[in-house]
């Protein structure tokens, strides 16, 4: 089993989230995080005042597949969210020992 992570662009959520269950991924934890990398924020203007903004609003995915369908779940991620301008984010991918599912007690694939 894998853990995959995934930093993408708020207004891409809704991309992401259909593509996945398009090829059956139905269940993720998301939260809303901030950030930067090579996008380093912008300026704004607030009641004439500029300020820097230096962490941007972004969505962190998070999915518990079977090793054999990672593949295809990062590459549905990165075409739903690419927009093909910087800070589109980020996918990792991490190796999971065993799940449980706290209800019945399942174990591993059976509890995804």
């Amino acid at each position: 089993m894998q853990k995959i992570e995934a930093i993408i662009k708020p207004f891409k959520l809704d991309d992401v989230k259909d593509a996945l269950n398009a090829i059956g991924i139905s269940g993720m934890t998301l939260s809303e995080v901030k950030g930067y990398g090579r996008q380093k924020g912008h300026k704004e203007i607030y009641r004439g005042a500029e300020y820097n903004v230096d962490f941007i609003p972004k969505i962190k995915l998070e999915l518990v597949v079977n090793s054999s369908q990672t593949e295809l779940v990062v590459e549905t991620i990165m075409k739903a969210a690419n927009t093909g301008k910087i800070g589109d984010g980020k996918i990792f991918i991490m190796p999971v020992e065993e799940v449980i599912r706290v209800r019945t007690g399942e174990k591993g694939a059976d509890a995804i």
